[in-house]
């Protein structure tokens, strides 16, 4: 007991008397100081006194498929700053290949008594993906928010990237260069998104060529896979559902010998980190992460405060962002 009152002292920043007054629901501590004692007790992953285990913790699981693609830790950081700047504690849930699953953050998430779980780039967005953990915090009341396109019918506010806008931006701006076989690189073909934007380039394009889609994992191995077989069938522009993606689509063109962008251009997603100094810097359509972020911290609030929030989805206006692995289609 004196170890796990100078531990979470320690964290909190307070005196153990302080702490130990929480602890026995006394008085003289404030509502602040009180919250980030239950807080610290729920991170350090110490059980509460029996009489405060009724009360939900003021912690909001933040539930990530990666963070190696940058696109993850930048919305980590916009919502959980937004998150502590009103006394919530975010909690990092990230995936690991042959880790922890989705469902098993839910889990531990649910034995933590969370105020809420954001969702970023999770299951929601694949439809042959399992999805009972959902279910899970739907039964429990327990306020979820969903970032980019969700599976219809699990019933969670979502905010989202217009993926239709996206995909239209991009096509115009490498049709505008001349580029007449124009191919995509999209995810799993059961992932909503990738889904939206293939039907956003039938929509604007009046159709697209099957042998000019390809389908990958998101990862730059996916997009140099992914586009070695478009640049087989002979296209010159690449609009990617990632920047990874992207990133691969320049490493197929360079160890095919071919320049870009003098003879391949290359359009990502996301405008996630580091993607003005690449090389060439990439032409990329930028979500508006800060705008998006705050939304989904305003929705998740109202919900943990007893409001009512439809189940439904914002969709947020992207941004061509015009650099250097765009140019003219070669001549033939």
């Amino acid at each position: 007991m004196t170890r796990r009152l100078a531990v979470v002292a320690k964290k909190v920043g307070v005196s153990e008397a302080t702490v130990s007054r929480v602890l026995n629901g006394k008085p003289g501590v404030s509502e602040s100081t009180r919250q980030a004692v239950l807080s610290a007790l729920d991170v350090l992953g110490y059980e509460r006194p029996t009489q405060l285990r009724g009360e939900r913790a003021r912690l909001v699981g933040l539930v990530l498929p990666e963070l190696q693609n940058p696109i993850f830790p930048a919305f980590a950081e916009v919502i959980g700053g937004a998150l502590a700047q009103l006394g919530l504690t975010p909690v990092l849930c990230t995936q690991t290949r042959g880790g922890v699953s989705e469902a098993d953050y839910v889990t531990l998430l649910l034995q933590q008594q969370v105020s809420g779980v954001v969702f970023a780039g999770g299951l929601y967005a694949q439809a042959d993906a399992p999805h009972d953990h959902y279910r899970q915090l739907a039964e429990r009341n327990i306020p979820v928010v969903l970032v980019n396109a969700a599976i219809e019918n699990l019933g969670f506010p979502g905010v989202s990237c217009d993926d239709a806008v996206a995909v239209e931006q991009a096509w115009r701006h490498l049709a505008s260069l001349g580029h007449e076989r124009i191919g995509l690189v999209l995810g799993p073909a059961d992932h909503v998104p990738s889904a939206r934007k293939l039907a956003a380039v039938h929509a604007v394009a009046g159709g697209v060529l099957d042998e000019h889609v390809a389908r990958a994992m998101f990862s730059i191995e996916g997009g140099h896979a992914a586009a070695s077989r478009l640049i087989d069938r002979g296209v010159t522009g690449f609009i990617c559902a990632s920047d990874p993606l992207a990133l691969g689509a320049v490493r197929a063109a360079r160890r095919r010998g071919l320049d870009v962008p003098a003879q391949i251009s290359v359009v990502g997603y996301d405008d996630s980190a580091l993607m003005n100094c690449t090389e060439p810097p990439l032409t990329t359509v930028r979500q508006p992460i800060e705008a998006m972020g705050r939304a989904v911290v305003e929705l998740l609030n109202a919900q943990i405060n007893g409001g009512q929030v439809a189940a439904e989805e914002l969709l947020f206006e992207p941004e061509l962002v015009v650099r250097g692995s765009t140019a003219q289609a070669p001549r033939i």
